[in-house]
């Protein structure tokens, strides 16, 4: 190389550091600015490289746009569920700020059933569809083709032969095994068939794995299922069964359910609703709340109301998820809370799907034992379910993990329960949970072997850098 274009190529990579100073802390955390400016320093044009692939956490403007048009759509909704405003003491800031960060109020007449066998989700989900009249709209990240995807798309086609409007939305990524096949299937029953976040090459500037993580089934406006359970086999990964849990939900809250599955459904078709969501009559006593978070909304919705709540806890906080990746906000959180004496119990699955994963969440393991945070890991099952429990008087059922993913990627959603009944079931199956898993005992963990400790650290670092 002359000594021309070594210079010009030295202004380069100084270019590349001094614009990364600019750019790269925009909208992310202080653990992902460091990881990436620390790889551009060292590594100015692969740095660039790789952060122009996955760097950018945001949508791309067009999708934007679309988002702001929604808002009418998704206010209106709003008006119509606060007509069923609950009666809330304690719990009252929790719904003003989950109605601020999410859109969606709290409403009070629902009928909440968590049901944490898998086979029976399935089962009542297809005698929900065999009984719908007007619609069914399904959101979800894996959709597909083996006997579970069949059960489902022969409802949906028994549906449509009856007049019943059915859609399907599912994220490519996440169906990607299943992808061509699941398309053949639902478009042979007639069901109008959608990819959420596809990718686009000339028109999408986001990054590829900004993915619609959602789990919402909704029949009529009157039924509607949110949780962690996909649709596809639970023994889908050779070796691994899922457990997972999942709210069947009739009432009000529906309604909002149903605004967010059009909501999505307008920002991929660029087909706006052409009528208001119906909301459904009173079905019991459940107050319920859907909190939708993703790279869409201006704050990380889940993740803010998470952090406050464990701030405010007093007694007793269970969180459940199978990937445990969090920022220093989670961590102080916890840190915190266990040192103004409130119990903090955290159930992982011992069964591991995704190594990277696993490695990163443990190296959090020593820190978070060594502060007070009990960690338990469920034996025998993936336990894929994610949920929380707060001191008796909230629980979280919903598709967002407690990682850096969900938090700021992936589009979510969660529902928040206030009514009594609904969290002591919820109670109850945390019970179970941590009945079935072995206590990570700090002495035992300490002495795990040494390369152990460096591939957690390295997959630490790789997690930064979302």
């Amino acid at each position: 190389m002359s000594n021309r274009a070594e210079i010009l190529w030295y202004a380069l990579e100084w270019a590349i550091r001094i614009g990364a100073l600019v750019v790269v802390p925009q909208r992310r955390s202080a653990n992902a600015t460091r990881a990436w400016l620390l790889l551009i320093f060292f590594l100015p044009v692969p740095g660039l490289l790789l952060y122009l692939l996955i760097g950018n956490p945001r949508f791309p403007a067009w999708r934007a746009e679309r988002f702001k048009a929604l808002q009418p759509f998704f206010a209106e909704a709003a008006e119509r569920l606060a007509r069923h405003k609950p009666q809330l003491d304690v719990q009252a800031p929790i719904a003003n700020l989950a109605t601020h960060l999410g859109h969606m109020p709290a409403t009070s007449g629902n009928t909440v059933e968590l049901i944490d066998a898998y086979d029976e989700v399935i089962d009542r989900l297809e005698a929900d569809i065999d009984r719908a009249e007007r619609f069914v709209h399904i959101l979800v990240y894996i959709f597909a083709d083996d006997r579970v995807g069949q059960r489902i798309a022969q409802a949906l086609g028994r549906a449509i032969k009856r007049g019943v409007e059915a859609r399907v939305m599912f994220d490519p990524v996440g169906s990607h095994h299943w992808r061509k096949g699941t398309l053949r299937l639902l478009r042979g029953q007639g069901v109008d068939v959608r990819e959420a976040l596809p990718w686009r090459l000339l028109r999408d500037r986001s990054r590829r794995d900004m993915r619609n993580h959602r789990k919402l089934f909704v029949i009529d406006g009157a039924i509607g299922y949110a949780g962690s359970q996909n649709l596809v086999a639970k023994d889908f990964r050779p070796g691994v069964v899922n457990h997972e849990l999942v709210a069947r939900v009739t009432g009000p809250a529906v309604a909002a359910m149903e605004a967010v599955v059009r909501g999505d459904w307008c920002l991929e078709t660029g087909v706006f609703p052409d009528q208001p969501v119906t909301v459904a009559p009173a079905t019991g006593d459940a107050v319920a709340q859907l909190l939708p978070s993703g790279a869409d909304y201006r704050i990380e919705g889940f993740e803010a109301l998470l952090v406050w709540q464990i701030h405010q806890a007093c007694e007793h906080v269970v969180i459940v998820t199978p990937y445990f990746i969090p920022d220093e906000d989670v961590l102080g959180a916890l840190r915190t809370a266990v040192a103004r004496g409130v119990k903090i119990d955290i159930v992982l699955s011992a069964v591991v799907d995704q190594r990277l994963v696993n490695l990163s969440q443990s190296s959090y393991y020593d820190g978070l034992m060594s502060a007070g945070v009990r960690i338990h890991l469920y034996r025998g099952f993936l336990l894929h379910a994610k949920n929380v429990g707060i001191d008796g008087r909230l629980a979280i059922v919903g598709s967002s993990n407690v990682d850096l993913r969900s938090f700021q990627l992936n589009e979510e959603a969660s529902l928040l329960l206030y009514d009594a009944g609904s969290i002591a079931r919820l109670e109850s199956i945390q019970s179970g949970y941590l009945a079935a898993s072995e206590v990570v005992e700090p002495e035992t963990w300490r002495k795990r072997p040494l390369g152990r400790k460096v591939a957690e650290n390295i997959a630490r670092l790789f997690n930064s850098l979302l």
